[in-house]
């Protein structure tokens, strides 16, 4: 019989567990998403992609999370996180599988766009069943332990992509399927324990609740920053003559710096609240987008990326927490909750990938990070005055 059902909290040992196995589905979901940064010049050679195309094959991920974030909220709100997360684990396995076996701009898009749907179901679930089994004050650390984990995956993505250069992507894409499959298994075999919270509720009520809006707000903006530069960074580094070995050390190391700072960032939100970390991460990530396109030198260029991504990151802890308590005061099951963040994750690097790539095609690199800037701004002097989120927060 499970924690739920006896009514008994959680133990520390279910809380662990359970954000063991979420970590690991969210870095092996990032992993193989960022894989693409440094494959990205590759594909555009072989396959003589436009700098628009280049974009759509990135961001066609971030594409299948926003058309499935909200289906995949409402399955994992009725039918549980388990069944949800084994359904995005067999999608992330089946297109690693058509990923590696894909040879035209088609199939590679269409594989990437379905593991975005996979990637959907994965979040939504996997956050959802995090927050049903930990405390509400412990919270905040427990979602950026995730998130950070998450963005760790950014970190082997690069090195998986510079692997399957050198491996060929039909073995080491093949590798990742299996792994889905594997943790997939593990899943099943995890019991359901947690708080009972709301399955279901108003989503349109839930659109109207401040916290929920502000949260998805402040998931979209670094998302934003992140979809261009994963496009643009790339292929200016490697117009620079960086290797691909090369363009997967700057990533990883952003990832890195990432990755460390959003635990810590959930801890300070959890005791101090989310305003500082907020406006800290505004600025990072205002100072990212005016300096970004003034370099010339890959050192530099890569300098600028990995300090943008430890400070802009900082955002995404505080707003997930911000969304996830909004939802709940709301009634909104968090699967639904959590497949609002998704689709605004999504948003952003749909609007950042796709959309910067063909801002910057049209226009020059400078022109889609000066918009982000803007937009950023606007934002800092909206959280000054205490209308980018609640009063007390």
């Amino acid at each position: 019989m499970s924690e739920l059902t006896t009514g008994r909290p959680p133990s520390r040992r279910t809380q662990r567990r359970v954000l063991v196995l979420v970590s690991a589905i969210a870095l092996l979901d990032i992993c193989f998403y960022s894989a693409i940064t440094p494959l990205l010049p590759w594909y555009v050679d072989s396959l003589h992609l436009t700098k628009t195309q280049a974009g759509t094959l990135s961001g066609a991920y971030a594409l299948g999370t926003l058309l499935f974030s909200l289906p995949a909220g409402w399955l994992a709100a009725r039918r549980g996180a388990r069944p949800t997360l084994v359904l995005g684990l067999g999608l992330l396995a089946a297109a690693s599988l058509a990923f590696a076996l894909g040879t035209s701009f088609a199939a590679l898009a269409s594989a990437r766009f379905v593991q975005g749907a996979g990637g959907a179901a994965s979040w939504a679930a996997g956050l959802a069943w995090l927050v049903e089994v930990t405390p509400r004050e412990r919270r905040g650390q427990m979602i950026g332990t995730a998130l950070g984990t998450g963005i760790a995956g950014a970190m082997g993505g690069p090195v998986l992509g510079a692997l399957a250069h050198v491996l060929t992507p039909r073995l080491v894409f093949s590798a990742v399927a299996v792994v889905g499959v594997a943790l997939a298994a593990v899943v099943l075999a995890t019991p359901a324990g947690g708080e009972s919270l709301p399955t279901d509720g108003d989503l349109r009520h839930a659109l109207r609740e401040r916290r929920v809006l502000a949260g998805a707000w402040l998931t979209t903006l670094p998302t934003l920053f992140f979809g261009t530069l994963a496009v643009l960074v790339p292929l200016r580094l490697d117009a620079l003559g960086t290797s691909a070995t090369g363009i997967a050390a700057v990533f990883l190391l952003a990832a890195a710096a990432e990755a460390a700072a959003n635990p810590l960032v959930g801890r300070i939100t959890d005791r101090r609240g989310r305003l500082v970390p907020l406006r800290v991460g505004l600025v990072g990530l205002l100072a990212a987008c005016l300096l970004l396109p003034l370099p010339n030198r890959p050192w530099v260029i890569g300098a600028v990326v990995v300090a943008g991504a430890a400070i802009s990151g900082m955002l995404l802890t505080p707003a997930s927490t911000l969304l996830s308590e909004g939802a709940e005061q709301a009634g909104l099951a968090q699967g639904l909750g959590f497949g609002l963040f998704n689709l605004a994750w999504a948003v952003g690097q749909v609007l950042g990938s796709v959309g910067g790539a063909r801002l910057a095609d049209t226009t020059t690199d400078s022109v889609p990070y000066l918009v982000i800037a803007v937009l950023t701004l606007v934002t800092l002097l909206r959280s000054s005055t205490g209308q980018a989120a609640p009063a007390g927060s």
